[in-house]
């Protein structure tokens, strides 16, 4: 991959140039001392992936993913000192277009700081080939089960979203409890390590109580669960929750396809599939397999979408019964289902 690196702490820049430079799959295209810098330097030599600093002078890392998400798309890891420490940062540019977060590796601990890093460019580089280019994923459908009904919960809302989805998340939910009969499933792609803290950031955002997902758990009402792990998440015959590597090939994890899929063959009672902004394909396939088995389709529209990515792959195979702007997705929320 032709990577970006933005940083103005030349130490940090310095260690991410010889991670970079110790493979030979990737190569430092340029380095910006500043956010306005790699705004710049995006538009007149666009690479693939941007390495991206939280804190820089002249337009920090949230308002530079920003600016280069509307003015030259590319797919943007934000990589920072201790992203545990910047929460709210964090999460502001992953909803301006960032993929992912990681920490910066520093110079005397290379061997473990450089690993996650490689690990991560992995990843991204995987995204970003099945995804057609910087911007654009795929799966399969399924059958019916015999009818079961969760512990007091009769509907469902599965949400899946990637990239600037977690300001969406919040956005469709902020200020709305659901009823006590109703379950609310996110999947977020996010890596693990950081997941923990995007449910306690969604709670700070929401008047419902959050909860991430443990393996086995069941669905609860009145509740946002979250999926933690990089693993798939599922829902089984038993309608219980749980994780699962396989299927092991999918770029996108956890899969929004798989979590959407096993809804439509599991699931009898009523249920709203939403599928928010996001890079690549994930979700497309399972939103259709959701509409096929009788329930509620909507997808954000592109206007109002970070990455028209997943929605745009709903579009496409006429998965979504309703294209909504995010403003109103959360009101159509309320008015399908009630709650406070």
């Amino acid at each position: 991959m032709r990577i970006g690196i933005a940083n103005d702490v030349p130490m940090a820049a310095e260690a991410l140039r010889r991670v970079i430079a110790a493979t030979p799959h990737h190569q430092v295209l340029w380095i910006a001392r500043t956010g306005l810098e790699a705004v710049r330097m995006c538009a007149e030599n666009r690479p693939d992936l941007v390495l991206m600093d939280l804190n820089m002078p002249e337009l920090d890392g949230v308002e530079a993913t920003r600016r280069i998400m509307d003015e030259s798309p590319c797919a943007i890891l934000i990589v920072t000192g201790r992203p545990q420490d910047s929460v709210n940062q964090v999460f502001r540019a992953l909803g301006a277009g960032a993929l992912d977060v990681t920490a910066t590796p520093m110079l005397a601990g290379q061997a473990e700081g450089g690993g996650q890093l490689l690990a991560k460019l992995r990843t991204m580089e995987k995204l970003i080939r099945h995804s057609g280019g910087s911007q654009a994923m795929l799966p399969r459908a399924t059958a019916a089960a015999p009818e079961h009904k969760g512990p007091g919960v009769q509907s469902l809302v599965a949400i899946g979203a990637s990239t600037g989805g977690p300001v969406a998340v919040a956005t469709i939910l902020a200020g709305w409890r659901a009823p006590p009969d109703c379950a609310v499933v996110v999947v977020q792609h996010i890596d693990e390590n950081f997941a923990d803290h995007f449910v306690k950031w969604l709670a700070d955002q929401l008047v419902m109580p959050v909860r991430a997902i443990e393996h086995g758990d069941k669905l609860l009402g009145g509740t946002v669960m979250v999926a933690k792990s990089n693993d798939h998440l599922k829902l089984d015959e038993k309608l219980q929750l749980g994780y699962d590597a396989v299927p092991r090939e999918y770029a996108y994890r956890p899969s929004v396809d798989v979590f959407f899929r096993c809804v439509a063959q599991h699931w009898r009672q009523d249920a709203i599939g939403i599928l928010l902004t996001g890079m690549g394909r994930d979700g497309g396939e399972g939103l259709l397999a959701l509409r096929q088995a009788g329930k509620t389709t909507v997808a954000q529209d592109q206007a109002t979408s970070a990455v028209y990515g997943m929605p745009r792959a709903a579009a496409e195979l006429d998965a979504a019964q309703l294209t909504l702007p995010l403003p109103k997705i959360g009101p159509f929320l309320r008015s399908a289902l009630g709650g406070r």
